[in-house]
């Protein structure tokens, strides 16, 4: 018994521990290949009150056909985060390269479209941005959001960083 409840709490920490997952809002026909802009929801797992509205693009099956390139989508993405709550922050990191809140595959195998939360400190704001990893040739596709926290009733569950 010892052993099982060890075991579910184990369970529940790597799930909070895992990047939060999307809901699809949004699906907009691009051309008549199939292809589509896909829009979806990321709520921040550590920050309540924030979300994210990421896009991307999605290859139809006509699209994939003609241009031979099957296992992939583009690594063109947007995002716009907002507040959508009263805000309430968790153990973030607060290290210059943040912390991946959200990742998704966007190829076959080696490709993933990943959200990083980034805490500005000198100016109070929370900055998030979308971007492509690649294993080969990397990708400078990006996009960039920012949460301003100043003038807002922001609870830190540790405390405010000094």
């Amino acid at each position: 018994m010892q052993f099982r409840v060890s075991a579910f709490l184990a369970a529940i920490a790597v799930c909070a521990a895992l990047p939060a997952s999307a809901q699809q809002v949004g699906e907009v026909g691009v051309d008549w290949l199939g292809n589509d802009i896909i829009i979806e929801a990321v709520p921040d797992p550590k920050v309540q009150g924030v979300t994210c509205h990421v896009s991307y693009f999605e290859r139809g099956m006509v699209d994939r056909l003609q241009k031979g390139n099957w296992f992939e989508d583009p690594s063109d993405s947007s995002i716009s985060c907002r507040q959508t709550g009263p805000i309430t922050i968790g153990d973030i990191s607060m290290g210059d390269d943040g912390e991946e809140i959200f990742n998704q595959g966007i190829s076959l195998i080696w490709k993933q479209q990943v959200v990083n939360r980034i805490y500005d400190k000198a100016n109070d704001t929370l900055v998030y941005l979308s971007h492509s990893r690649q294993v080969q040739d990397g990708s400078a596709k990006m996009s960039l959001t920012t949460v301003p926290l100043y003038g807002q009733e922001v609870v830190w569950t540790n405390g405010k960083p000094k």
